[in-house]
């Protein structure tokens, strides 16, 4: 019913939402612009269109990127698709010879975005900094309300699945993981599973800010997960996608919801964040127009979640804590991280980090007890919060070149297998 309500709420709203979007255009030309009062005015309106509209997924827009000392055109293809989630390779193109040969020699990385909330175009950034010294491959998650409740129920083992079907499209032996928050636990199983049943393990894993043991360092968010029964959440956020959607009648965790949760837990930055935005169109500061306009397309384009997905999420992850624990079992098969032999392991954690608190991505440093300690990492990222370690300057100055050395370390040389 909630989520019926919402998009009444929606329907009712919209033609207000068109006024605003006119009206803060139309004080924004002549001969309305050059009245004392139509700086305010545009800007109010603009504001309020901002505020009502609905927000698309964004598009990744990486149309070139230097790579050897040429700027190169790149293209999105689609490599592999399920009902639930794409995989969209980032193709760099050229017509010179010795170029082309230098891009077939760059390692290859699989990058696992989260199915939290937001789109994969939330890793626009860390992308395109990847692209540079690596061909880069993507996960792009299905809004929930776009699959057909045909496509059926999708679980956290699903997940799982989907991930080893990807590596095993790419080829795992020459393949490098990276993974940011939500995905590092079924990617990590993925592996283990691989590894435990002979098969080959990408070069190395990247795991980046991820719930790997939530009992280490609990944020508000595992706080959230930890005090409530899983029938709460049953009972509260999981709503039936209207008849609008291609997705009717589907259980999901509506993005709206997520969203209202993500403002929650800082409302007065986001408010002040909205303050200074009218500010700056009032003053015709266009640069930090510009900024905060192309942060909220992101931020506030949200994504519903399967339901079985997020119930799975919240119980085995952040309630039980099974794969700490060593209790998870993926189709009957007991996942152990241990199991892996032959792999770099890189866990990257942001100091000021409010959603992955610090340790519980290092937890997987000691579940993999069985690599050498010279194939594992952890780096600690000084004054980065959760979004710092994989876009931004942080990203591209701090964190990249470590990531990109420690490919490099793994990429070259044989082999033997996990056994």
């Amino acid at each position: 019913m909630l989520y019926h309500l919402h998009e009444l709420n929606r329907a009712l709203w919209s033609p207000w939402v068109l006024y605003a979007e006119a009206s803060a255009k139309l004080y924004g030309r002549d001969p309305f612009r050059r009245l004392p009062f139509a700086p305010r005015v545009a800007a109010g309106f603009d504001l309020m269109h901002r505020i009502g509209k609905d927000y698309e997924k964004p598009e990744f827009g990486i149309r070139e990127v230097s790579a050897h000392g040429h700027r190169l055109p790149v293209i999105e293809i689609e490599a592999d698709a399920t009902p639930f989630c794409r995989l969209v390779r980032f193709k760099r193109y050229s017509d010179d010879p010795k170029t082309v040969e230098d891009l077939k020699d760059d390692p290859k990385v699989l990058v696992v975005a989260p199915l939290s909330g937001h789109h994969a175009t939330l890793l626009r950034d860390t992308v395109r900094k990847l692209l540079e010294d690596h061909k880069v491959w993507i996960t792009d998650w299905t809004d929930a309300r776009m699959v057909p409740a045909q496509a059926g129920a999708f679980h956290l083992d699903d997940y799982v699945d989907i991930i080893r079907r990807f590596i095993g499209a790419l080829g795992a032996d020459d393949l490098h993981v990276i993974c940011v928050c939500q995905p590092s636990v079924p990617v990590l199983a993925a592996v283990s599973l691989m590894a435990a049943a002979g098969e080959t393990v990408p070069r190395s894993l990247t795991l980046m800010g991820g719930p790997i043991d939530t009992r280490r360092s609990p944020t508000r968010v595992n706080d959230l997960a930890t005090t409530k029964p899983i029938e709460w959440f049953e009972q509260h956020v999981i709503h039936v996608v209207p008849q609008n959607y291609p997705g009717a009648g589907r259980l999901v965790y509506p993005g709206f919801l997520q969203h209202a949760g993500f403002v929650a837990m800082n409302p007065r930055r986001h408010f002040r964040s909205h303050w200074d935005y009218y500010m700056d169109l009032v003053q015709g500061d266009l640069d930090d127009v510009e900024a905060h306009r192309n942060f909220y397309d992101e931020y506030n384009a949200v994504a519903d979640l399967p339901a079985e997905y997020y119930l799975d999420t919240i119980r085995i992850v952040f309630q039980q804590h099974q794969l700490p624990r060593g209790e998870w079992r993926v189709r009957g098969e007991r996942v152990d991280p241990g199991a892996i032999r032959n792999m770099g392991l890189l866990t990257i954690e942001g100091e000021l980090d409010d959603i992955s608190g610090l340790g519980q991505t290092e937890a997987a440093q000691g579940l993999c007890h069985g690599l050498d300690a010279a194939r594992k990492r952890h780096l600690t990222i000084k004054g980065a919060g959760h979004y710092g370690i994989f876009s931004g300057r942080r990203w591209r100055e701090v964190v990249y070149p470590d990531v990109r050395a420690f490919i490099v370390a793994n990429a070259a040389g044989s082999r033997r297998t996990d056994r």
